[in-house]
């Protein structure tokens, strides 16, 4: 599954450093608006502790994570919903992604400059938040009156529910909500409501970038943050970019457990984020596991197993029989697959299984 994640903010805010951590691309990070121009797009291993272990086991030939794309944006400005500052550019590349990761400075550092001027995450935020808004109004007015003569004279009941789920959005976007803020109840809404592939409905995770201080317990700048954003039911991250950036140096895993653990930090940022971004894009992993690899597979929560079959390939879907399921705790307790169906452990599931996270499947099927 190609899925994709974008890095947006204000210019300055930290997003190509922060990128280039997650990625060990060189994406230019300079302290002048606008360095990014084209994006830069990063393949990034979705960290999971689940592979080495059972690699351990199995000793397989190779182990291969699943990935998540990072994509970092040149920097937002106010105006930007009309084309200032190559905003249209921009706002064309936000559109590919899935989800959203917003970066906001929630640091102090004179000899970094912010292009307002002062360090204030939440105006920051608004700001973007505002362009996305007044994009996704276009978008919204124009939909609105392609079906409302429809809706309100044909009788047309499709163009009926497309135009009271417009003017729902609507309604949220000019009072300065997002679309993601909008509920509906039934499928044919939320049907209707997706295929706008609208900005702001997409799935945001705030990254607030703080100084090295605060990379532990945040700041009064983060507080701000959470407050600002609850109501969106919206997740929040606490990075210290440049403490990323000098993790990034190191050259052994080692160095990197023993550099964090000085600073108070379980794990770093980086793979925060990336399980972070993973969890907004409402994904899971299925495993498998033999002598030739060890190997994560992303499917989308609630997929049964015929779905999650197809991710390796579309034969397998097409010609499903069943699937053996092994839960990863009993491979682990039993030490290998022919001990767990010894135990009795290992299900045999058919078409109506939905996948659990950490499930060690393999598909029979016949084409």
């Amino acid at each position: 599954m190609a899925l994709q994640c974008g890095i947006v903010g204000l210019p300055n805010v930290g997003k190509s450093t922060l990128f280039n951590c997650l990625s060990n691309a060189k994406a230019q990070a300079a302290n002048f608006p606008f360095c990014t121009i084209e994006p830069n797009v990063g393949v990034i291993n979705v960290p999971d502790e689940r592979l080495n272990k059972l690699a351990e086991l199995v000793h397989p030939q190779k182990i291969v994570p699943t990935t998540v794309e990072i994509v970092d944006i040149a920097g937002l400005v106010k105006g930007a919903s009309k084309g200032e500052g190559l905003g249209n550019k921009f706002l064309a590349n936000i559109r590919e992604t899935d989800a959203i990761l917003h970066v906001l400075r929630c640091f102090d550092d004179e000899n970094v400059t912010h292009v307002d001027g002062s360090v204030n995450p939440v105006r920051d935020k608004e700001i973007i938040d505002a362009e996305l808004q007044l994009k996704d109004l276009e978008t919204i007015e124009s939909r609105i009156s392609r079906v409302e003569k429809q809706a309100k004279t044909g009788g047309d009941k499709a163009a009926k529910l497309a135009f009271e789920v417009y003017a729902k959005i609507r309604e949220a976007l000019l009072k300065g909500e997002s679309a993601r803020t909008v509920t509906f109840e039934t499928k044919d809404e939320i049907k209707a409501a997706r295929e706008l592939f609208l900005l702001t409905a997409k799935p945001v995770l705030y990254v607030c970038n703080v100084d090295e201080a605060s990379a532990v317990s945040g700041n009064k700048y983060v507080d701000e943050v959470r407050e600002a954003v609850k109501k969106e039911n919206a997740e929040i991250l606490v990075v210290a970019a440049k403490i990323e950036s000098e993790i990034a140096e190191f050259d052994t895993y080692e160095e990197r457990e023993i550099f964090l653990s000085e600073i108070g930090l379980e794990e770093s940022g980086v793979n925060r984020l990336i399980k972070a971004a993973y969890k907004l894009l409402n994904l899971q992993t299925f495993l498998t596991a033999g002598p030739q690899e060890v190997r994560a597979w992303t499917f989308e929560k609630g997929w049964k197993a015929p779905q999650c079959a197809g991710v390796i390939h579309t034969d397998f879907e097409k010609g499903f029989i069943r699937a053996e399921v092994i839960k990863y705790d009993d491979y682990l307790s039993y030490g290998s697959e022919a001990a767990v169906k010894e135990a009795g452990k290992m299900n045999v599931e058919g078409k109506d299984y939905i996948v659990q996270d950490g499930d060690i499947m393999h598909f029979r099927f016949n084409v």
